[in-house]
């Protein structure tokens, strides 16, 4: 036997060793008819980007152009063995068989019509070779989990480009620290990373943030001042909230893009720069754009790709991971760290995802517990001034609280609108500005 013999021979030995640990890895195949267009099949496996979207947005993975279709009309996602089904609230429904469905756990072998278009789903196995234990963390982002395990390779590949990426999830998932991760990941990373928050900026200074003023400008420009995207040469920009950019911004910013350059208010230089755009938002842009709040024409220069980042809920795996990195960040000694209490944590729906889990850790540290979400928590005296802290120290601690507690509610309340929650608040926009942009401070770490 030749040395090329005993090489194929291995080979084929350790084909045999993978085949004997192999997975059965469930495949769907979903067949699209429609009314329009010839049958097409789109595949999803574990390798497939989660969630898959369905709508005529140019966004989605299954674009349909269907009149009786959403832009955004319904998502697909792998769990477990199945594949979940949810309309994302779309005009017209969707119909599993006869009966409108929200959600509905898929199989294979079901037939669900939306508009004129019909999805039929098929369910076969796979042979998949055993996986690399589980990444823990990818750059800022911390999690084990099968929703983040997903994420991280899709990740890997959009932050080696230069596409603008829309970053997309509820309040509090971390978009700000996936925004740091691509950055910290590009070709850009030596350059800088600026932070640009729509909801901070009243609409008659935005131009000026972005694009700097000369001299004289306007009242109150006394001196020459780089804006944003200025300072951001060389690096990356996020767009922090750009669903609630003014409408009359968004051709400006339109135009800047497209063009690389701008000019400064009260300038005629055009200013050229190189900037990798990044755009983070909790609300739905698709949505945005079809009532006529966000342009259709912006949208498609940003959403080159876009990222979901999943809420807690649906990677509670991560949670005792987050707990203790929490727990060690905020200073606490691991081991007292309360473990007894993960069970109920992970039980936990955590609306203000993990944003909220840091918090209470934070009043765990403090006070030594963890009310459930929506429940007043007890803030005792008594729990402050066991810490033994002299008075201003406890005042500021009990004033910190406040101000956090109360700034989280009133912006829930008023869905993020800084200005709405600031006239009831009975206080200056600005002045609530300055506490949330606080918080902010107060509440960096991993996500």
């Amino acid at each position: 036997m030749t040395h090329d013999d005993d090489a194929s021979e291995e080979d084929r030995t350790l084909t045999r060793s993978e085949r004997k640990l192999a997975i059965r890895e469930p495949v769907f195949t979903v067949l699209v008819s429609t009314e329009q267009d010839a049958e097409r099949t789109i595949r999803i496996d574990g390798s497939t980007p989660s969630p898959v979207l369905i709508g005529k947005s140019v966004s989605c993975a299954i674009r349909i152009e269907d009149k009786s279709v959403s832009r955004r009309h319904a998502s697909l996602e792998l769990a477990d063995d199945a594949l979940l089904f949810t309309d994302l609230t779309s005009t017209n429904g969707s119909f599993l068989g006869g009966t409108q469905v929200m959600q509905a756990l898929l199989r294979g072998g079901e037939t669900i019509r939306i508009g004129g278009t019909t999805l039929f789903f098929s369910l076969e196995t796979q042979e998949v070779a055993p996986q690399r234990p589980a990444r823990q963390r990818l750059g800022r982002l911390l999690g084990a989990s099968p929703a983040m395990q997903r994420l991280y390779p899709v990740i890997d590949r959009l932050a080696a480009s230069n596409v603008p990426i829309v970053l997309e999830g509820e309040t509090g998932t971390g978009k700000e620290m996936l925004a740091e991760t691509i950055h910290e990941l590009s070709p850009l990373s030596s350059g800088p990373f600026v932070v640009f928050d729509c909801t901070t900026v009243p609409p008659s200074l935005l131009e000026s943030e972005l694009f700097g003023h000369e001299r004289g400008a306007f009242t109150g420009a006394t001196a020459l001042r780089r804006g944003l995207f200025e300072q951001a040469h060389g690096g990356t920009l996020l767009i922090d909230e750009i669903g609630d950019l003014d409408l009359a911004m968004q051709p400006k910013l339109l135009r800047a893009l497209e063009r690389g350059e701008f000019r400064r208010v009260g300038g005629n230089e055009a200013i050229h720069v190189e900037v990798r755009i990044l755009c983070a938002t909790r609300r739905d842009l698709d949505r945005e754009v079809a009532e006529g709040r966000f342009r259709d024409d912006l949208f498609h220069r940003l959403a080159v790709a876009r990222i979901e980042l999943p809420p807690l809920r649906r990677r509670t795996a991560d949670i005792p991971a987050l707990a203790r990195a929490f727990w060690t960040q905020l200073g606490g000694e691991q081991a007292q760290f309360p473990a007894k209490e993960l069970p109920r944590w992970q039980s936990m729906p955590w609306p203000g995802n993990v944003r909220e889990l840091r918090n209470a850790i934070a009043r765990q540290m403090a006070m030594g517990s963890i009310p459930p979400p929506g429940m007043d928590e007890d803030d005792s005296l008594e729990g402050v001034f066991g810490l033994g802290l002299p008075l201003s120290e406890t005042r500021r601690i009990l004033m910190e609280r406040f101000e956090q507690r109360y700034l989280e509610r009133i912006l829930e309340q008023y869905g993020g609108n800084v200005t709405r929650a600031a006239e009831a608040s009975g206080v200056a926009r600005r002045h609530l500005q300055r506490l949330r942009a606080k918080a902010r401070r107060s509440n960096p770490g991993p996500t």
